[in-house]
């Protein structure tokens, strides 16, 4: 999806902020394979939403690199840390000099970019030996794990078409040098109750729900929200599909 062709960047954080324990949960999930790194490449970084965490969870310059324009108007209006700065690049053509990086940070990308394979050959060339590429992601095997699709049901055959195996995520890497250190499925609240997920999800700053016809959206927050009066007070919660590669030769 083409974000600048569309309104998603300005209700994005208010769909997709989950707040500090969200930030801390991914914090720790990536300081087990991560130790010190000194530049991290935040690519795809969006409005920026794990960028001032990155940096200041590790204490290391970071660099956020975004095709959209309207998303990183968004991530540069917010107050940011020193140690952070955002570029306009693609994930197929990394504007940074070759073994720059000591982690390369993906969130939800991989299913955006249009030739997996390039990216994979950029994350390695970028990164120093023995360097960490971290992608958390969405996978065809998950689809029905996601807690949206049973309300808004036209949204699997838009999934099944955009999202990959992991086996495809996890020979893309391979191919490109890397070796898989690790490949796991990480749990996460994306909502304290389901009426928090009903505001959140009617921002439409989900790709795939923003991609919905009116009908359709309209007729899965109906169900949503008949969903959540019989559900009070159940927190969300969302798979997400986590890989961990390590470069070298």
């Amino acid at each position: 999806m083409d974000y600048d062709t569309t309104d998603i960047a300005a209700t994005y954080d208010l769909g997709r902020d989950h707040g500090p324990a969200y930030l801390d949960l991914w914090m720790r999930t990536l300081g087990a394979y991560v130790h010190a790194p000194r530049a991290i490449l935040d690519l795809g970084c969006g409005t920026g939403r794990f960028s001032n965490a990155l940096a200041a969870h590790f204490d290391a310059e970071l660099i956020g690199v975004e095709p959209s324009t309207k998303m990183l108007e968004q991530a540069r209006r917010k107050p940011a840390d020193r140690r952070v700065r955002y570029e306009s690049g693609r994930g197929e053509a990394i504007p940074l000099p070759d073994s720059s990086i000591d982690l390369v940070f993906m969130s939800m990308i991989f299913h955006h970019v249009s030739d997996p394979t390039l990216l994979a050959r950029e994350c390695h060339r970028v990164l120093r030996q023995d360097g960490i590429a971290f992608l958390r992601g969405c996978v065809r095997e998950q689809l029905a794990n996601y807690p949206d699709v049973p309300f808004f049901p036209a949204m699997v055959p838009i999934l099944e078409r955009v999202l990959p195996p992991a086996s495809f995520v996890r020979d893309t890497f391979e191919a490109a040098g890397f070796r898989t250190l690790a490949i796991d499925v990480i749990r996460q609240e994306v909502a304290p109750s389901f009426d928090a997920h009903v505001a959140k999800i009617a921002t439409r700053a989900d790709s795939v729900i923003a991609s919905l016809e009116p009908a359709d959206f309209e007729a899965g927050m109906t169900a949503l929200r008949a969903h959540a009066a019989r559900s009070p007070g159940v927190a969300v919660l969302e798979p997400v599909d986590v890989f961990v590669f390590r470069s070298g030769d």
